[in-house]
């Protein structure tokens, strides 16, 4: 079993900055894909980004690509979306996951295994 937990969220001004953690409970998180996805009222379950297992290649959604930045701390068993130049579209929860196959890295939130709870971010306008 693995637990997920997100911190970070919060309300920001439209070209502001906020870093979400996604804190996990196994030791050996650099073994998992690992991915950031969000969910705006009434939309469905997006793909914002994430991190290969084994090469540590980074992908983005085209919609944040070069806003937003994913590193990982493995002696804290965390992940970090760090995100610039925020727009009031880029209001949504968001949530880390995990994907415990360890064949491919996968964009779809359905192949993934293991969800965090969610942190609000909200940017005003």
């Amino acid at each position: 079993q693995v637990q997920l937990v997100e911190s970070g969220g919060g309300l920001v001004q439209a070209g502001g900055s906020l870093r979400l953690s996604c804190a996990a409970s196994i030791r050996t998180f650099s073994s998992y894909h690992m991915g950031w996805f969000r969910q705006a009222p009434g939309k469905e379950r997006e793909f914002v980004g994430g991190l290969s297992r084994s090469t540590s290649i980074t992908y983005y959604a085209d919609s944040v690509k070069g806003r937003f930045t994913i590193s990982r701390d493995d002696a804290k068993n965390t992940v970090y979306l760090q995100m610039n130049s925020l727009k009031p579209e880029d209001t949504a929860v968001y949530y880390c996951a995990v994907r415990t196959s360890r064949i491919l890295f996968s964009r779809s939130a359905s192949e993934y295994d293991y969800w965090g709870q969610g942190t609000q971010v909200t940017v005003s306008s």
